[in-house]
């Protein structure tokens, strides 16, 4: 038997529609949203929103809030 090679936009077509046949509409919308990128930079904005936490703070961290234990 020969194999068919199908392109990429009748590949796709053909996995949604089978993802939408077994796990309906709402589904495969939450389905397809696992495989979102997002936009902008986590680690730049993490940074922006943390500072600079070294392992001596992380450290410390951990060690106050086993004291409050």
């Amino acid at each position: 038997m020969k194999n068919k090679v199908l392109s990429l936009d009748k590949i796709r077509k053909a996995g949604t529609n089978a993802l939408a046949q077994a796990l309906g509409p709402i589904d495969l919308v939450r389905f397809l949203q696992q495989f979102d990128m997002g936009k902008g930079d986590y680690t730049k904005e993490r940074e922006r929103w943390l500072g600079r936490i070294g392992i001596k703070e992380i450290k410390e961290s951990i060690e106050r809030g086993k004291r409050k234990k």
